[in-house]
């Protein structure tokens, strides 16, 4: 697969996300798509979408551009709180998180606050 039709999947996929998630609450879209980007999209993935941003992100929708501040670049560690919270690294109050063995299977979708 050329580096073009690698790009043009990216943003058809990151699109997809957008448009399922413009169905949410407004004030969850982006953590949305940023949280199911970073649970399902290996690095190279996350660093082929970041190189098309970063070259001004044509045809994305603006949904993604906006999820992109939340969303992992590939070099970025998973207690750096970029895109991950803090407490998924060092265990969330009251026990929870991964550190406490808390599966990592949760929806993708944020819980809003109601």
């Amino acid at each position: 697969m050329s580096h073009d039709q690698t790009h043009e999947k990216l943003i058809r996929m990151a699109n997809q996300i957008a448009t399922f998630f413009l169905s949410q609450p407004e004030d969850v879209q982006a953590e949305g798509v940023a949280t199911h980007i970073n649970k399902f999209w290996e690095p190279r993935m996350r660093g082929h979408l970041f190189e098309h941003i970063d070259a001004g992100g044509v045809g994305l929708l603006p949904l993604v551009i906006k999820a992109s501040t939340l969303i992992r670049r590939p070099e970025a560690k998973v207690g750096a709180g970029v895109g991950v919270g803090q407490d998924a690294a060092a265990g969330a109050p009251g026990g929870k998180g991964v550190v406490a063995g808390e599966s990592l299977s949760e929806p993708s979708v944020p819980d809003s606050a109601a």
